[in-house]
């Protein structure tokens, strides 16, 4: 699997998208919540291909989340956006938005249900070598893909872009199976550098194979052309 997919950072808009196929799916997780995914993928390669779980932000499941799908189907993967709130739920109110995070983050088994529910789904198309997974998340869902990741869950990397940092349980000595990719802004005033710290400190103590990346200059929700600069 390409190292980290730190390629996806710079992809543009414009890639070329004649031979990406896309396909809404339904799928329900553990708990019965019905969710919607989005599956993006190169119909001109042949054969199974890595497999790559998409978490939006905290706007939920919306157009950026399902370009960033796009994207990666055009570099060669196969992609799935997931809905981590349930009917593909997404909003433009940042009021809408935080009530639904909170929701999904009241209880650690509602977002590990999820993304599983996700995970299982994308292993099962066609198009996705289940042997070759990884995930990424912006804002909400970089939090999410290394809270997956602490939760030692089988994947080869996690990228997280501007994600939250702090979590209320610590990966344990071992835990964690992927390599960690974190792009952080170092202008994000949502990010302390007492919470910098401390993730590296956790990274260390549980043995992780991880990068830490400070962008100078870029702040809160960076890799988002649509973003609101002034509020990172």
């Amino acid at each position: 699997m390409r190292p980290l997919l730190t390629a996806l950072l710079l992809c543009c808009s414009t890639m070329a998208q004649a031979a990406i196929q896309t396909r809404e799916v339904p799928y329900t997780a553990a708990d019965g919540t019905r969710l919607v995914g989005y599956h993006a993928w190169d119909d001109a390669i042949s054969g199974p291909r890595p497999g790559v779980i998409v978490v939006h932000e905290w706007w939920g499941l919306n157009d950026y989340a399902k370009r960033r799908a796009r994207d990666l189907a055009a570099l060669g993967y196969s992609a799935l956006a997931v809905d981590m709130y349930g009917d593909g739920r997404n909003t433009q109110h940042p009021d809408d938005a935080k009530a639904f995070m909170n929701a999904a983050l009241a209880d650690p088994a509602i977002p590990k249900a999820r993304f599983q529910a996700g995970l299982d789904l994308l292993k099962a198309q066609p198009q996705t070598d289940p042997a070759r997974l990884a995930a990424i998340g912006y804002c909400f869902g970089g939090k999410v893909v290394l809270d997956m990741a602490r939760q030692g869950l089988p994947l080869a990397a996690v990228v997280s872009f501007h994600g939250a940092l702090v979590t209320a349980t610590p990966a344990a000595p071992g835990s964690i199976k992927a390599k960690v990719l974190v792009e952080h802004g170092a202008a994000d005033s949502f990010i302390t550098p007492e919470q910098i710290a401390a993730f590296k400190a956790e990274m260390d103590q549980a043995g992780a194979d991880y990068r830490f990346v400070e962008l100078p200059g870029a702040k809160h929700g960076f890799s988002n052309p649509d973003a609101d600069a002034h509020k990172g």
